[in-house]
């Protein structure tokens, strides 16, 4: 397999004066930089080469968790996000059901899933956090997906913004088929690769204007540094999912949820507002060319409505 080395890492500036709960996972990311980006020239998969022991990985989000103060920001900026997920997966699926989130941290989307008629449980490796979320009136067990009791067969499994982070996340895929009914329904929210290569290449070799352009799109979707494990294509998501027995993949593009408050200075509130009208409607045309991939595959095409 031949691989394209890629690397830039850009260290955040935190503006003086802002509450510690503020920047919790928004301008302080949880993760730290990769040491290198490698990136697969037959799929555009990117991804840490070298990568950390899966054990490292777990331990690593096991241990961090924001006060609650941060933890509720993190919950009330979630949220809006969150509901137009269940909207959508209440949309896909025609009727109401029982689901899991792999990776359910703050509880925003446990909530939303409920209101929407949805019967959600969660799943995090953190217990500090999964207390928090039980305060919410939500039911979340502690561990990992592979740790976790199969019960009855489960309508919906969703991984949002947590699939990225695996170690195995072929390994987690192939878990959640085995778990889902015939009709069950995957959703997978995961950076785009492709963006990424491209974007990363203008902050490079661009011009002076092409550069902060690409530095904007790049920051205001959490991807200037690539905090993350994995940077999913079309490409790579379709045929991960094809290789453990998915089908009928169907993918939406969309822009970072909005982070800006009170404490974001008038100028980048404007240019996040900007810069995420512009990358959703660019993304609802052509999800390539988005920042983010929403996926949603099931292992019967006939199952999902229009």
């Amino acid at each position: 397999m031949e691989l394209e080395a890629l690397w830039e890492y850009h260290a955040p500036r935190l503006q003086p004066n802002t509450p510690p709960a503020r920047l919790a996972d928004r301008l302080a990311f949880s993760e730290p930089p990769p040491l290198r980006l490698v990136r697969c020239l037959s799929c555009g998969l990117v991804y840490r080469n070298p990568a950390e022991r899966a054990a490292a990985v777990t331990d690593l989000y096991a241990r961090t968790a924001p006060a609650s103060d941060g933890l509720a920001v993190l919950h009330a900026s979630q949220l809006p996000t969150a509901r137009a997920q269940a909207r959508r997966i209440r949309r896909l699926l025609g009727r109401g059901g029982s689901g899991l989130e792999v990776g359910s941290y703050v509880g925003a989307f446990l909530v939303a899933a409920n209101e929407a008629g949805l019967s959600f449980e969660g799943l995090d490796v953190n217990c500090a956090i999964n207390a928090f979320a039980r305060r919410l009136g939500v039911r979340v067990h502690d561990g990992e997906l592979r740790d976790l009791a199969r019960g009855a067969p489960l309508d919906v499994l969703a991984i949002w913004n947590t699939f990225d982070q695996l170690s195995d996340p072929r390994g987690v895929a192939f878990d959640a088929w085995r778990r889902l009914r015939p009709s069950g329904l995957l959703a997978l929210r995961v950076p785009n690769g492709d963006f990424y290569t491209a974007l990363h290449r203008h902050l490079r070799h661009g011009g002076r204007v092409v550069r902060s352009v690409a530095r904007a799109l790049l920051a205001q979707n959490n991807l200037l540094a690539f905090p993350y494990r994995w940077g999913f294509t079309v490409r790579s998501i379709r045929r991960l999912l094809a290789d453990v027995g998915f089908v009928d993949v169907r993918i939406r593009g969309d822009a970072l949820v909005r982070t800006a408050d009170e404490w974001t200075l008038p100028w980048a509130r404007w240019e996040e507002r900007a810069v995420k009208r512009a990358m959703s409607a660019v993304a609802s045309a052509q999800p390539a060319w988005a920042p983010w991939l929403e996926v949603f595959a099931t292992r019967d095409p006939a199952a999902l409505t229009a």
